[in-house]
């Protein structure tokens, strides 16, 4: 482990925050500056689905869910404690804060209440690798961690988003406007934006380890792939600004009021992550990854499912497209508080002992 957690990264990944700023800036520009690009965007659309949008996330997913070792899924179960708390904190106590907070923040504003709930049920696959190198995190307990929500999420996410956006309102007696939710719609779209690159990343890795090794799949086939991520993601955030530059620029407010929880989401769960982590004595590199894993959102499906089922222009893709807005700078920041932490975290075993000691 680096004394430099960011050694790793390539150069794209660690300006990541800055190049999603410029992507931001860059599709704000084009809304203002170049006249029916909106316009244009939305017509290209396929079954509901904007066909840049969604060339774009597939780009962005396949190379990240290309990278998980998925022979290594069944390593977990050798720590239930990792193992149980990430998925208690991911799809029992994510999904039903988000809910909380939405309906606190939000409770007069049912779109943006749908849009941020929907962020909620959506658990971080991709950008969790990111954080998790940064802030010196368990890689391996981090691979796996993400091919299990990966696996649990097709199953999981419209059960639950049918279950927090129509069944649970209806029985407190809530405000169900803008909650009518097709489980049909939302199992479609999370199978195409998830479901696809996660079976084109597993045969990937399993056909090239095949035919050619593992050595030559992680040392040349992967680095090749890899920054493809970072052009799908930037590519993607580009359109869909363009699209939702009018209402952001327009509703600043709006926007303001749509951040407060999610700041309060992403500041709880990584807490809860790495409290629990250290009464669980799972080591600082574990709980780390724990508490990221429990913390990032996966932005790009909540966004593609937002889209899929209500439109790219409408208040719920627009809540979906300030998640990102929010989430990069804070869990940028809590990398740092991560690795603050860190000096201070009394090494649990052997093998923690090197990780903590050569942050400090």
């Amino acid at each position: 482990m680096s004394n430099q957690p960011t050694a790793r990264l390539s150069t794209l990944d660690r300006w990541l925050p800055a190049w999603i700023g410029l992507a931001m800036a860059a599709g704000l520009a084009l809304a203002q500056l170049v006249p029916g690009v909106g316009d244009l965007l939305t017509s290209m659309e396929v079954g509901g689905i904007s066909v840049p949008i969604a060339l774009g996330l597939l780009v962005m997913m396949y190379p990240v869910l290309a990278k998980v070792r998925y022979d290594r899924v069944a390593a977990v179960t050798g720590d239930k404690r990792l193992l149980v708390s990430s998925l208690a904190l991911n799809w029992v106590l994510g999904p039903a804060l988000m809910f909380a907070l939405a309906w606190l923040f939000l409770a007069d504003l049912p779109e943006y209440r749908t849009g941020v709930i929907i962020v909620g049920l959506a658990r971080c696959i991709a950008m969790v690798v990111i954080w998790n190198d940064l802030a010196c995190g368990d890689r391996e307990a981090a691979a796996v961690l993400v091919a299990l929500n990966s696996v649990f999420q097709v199953l999981a996410f419209s059960a639950l988003g049918y279950f927090y956006l129509t069944v649970l309102p209806g029985w407190l007696g809530w405000d169900s406007q803008g909650l009518d939710v097709s489980m049909g719609q939302i199992a479609v779209n999370v199978l195409v934006f998830l479901g696809v690159p996660l079976v084109a990343g597993f045969l990937s890795r399993l056909i090239g380890e095949r035919l050619r090794g593992r050595d030559w799949y992680e040392e040349r086939f992967v680095p090749r792939i890899g920054p493809w991520a970072l052009y799908g993601l930037l590519f993607t955030i580009v359109v869909l600004f363009a699209l939702q530059g009018d209402q952001i620029t327009s509703r600043p407010l709006d926007v303001v009021r749509i951040a407060a929880p999610l700041l309060a989401y992403f500041a709880v769960m990584w807490g809860a992550g790495m409290l629990l982590g250290r009464m669980l004595r799972l080591g600082y590199a574990r709980s780390t990854t724990l508490a990221f894993t429990a913390a990032g959102n996966n932005f790009e499906l909540a966004i593609a499912v937002a889209i899929g089922t209500f439109g790219a222009t409408s208040g719920q893709a627009l809540a979906g497209v300030v998640g990102p807005l929010i989430e990069v700078p804070v869990l940028v920041g809590l990398v740092y508080v991560s690795l603050a932490l860190a000096r201070r975290w009394p090494a649990d075993t052997a093998a923690e002992s090197p990780v903590v000691e050569q942050i400090r």
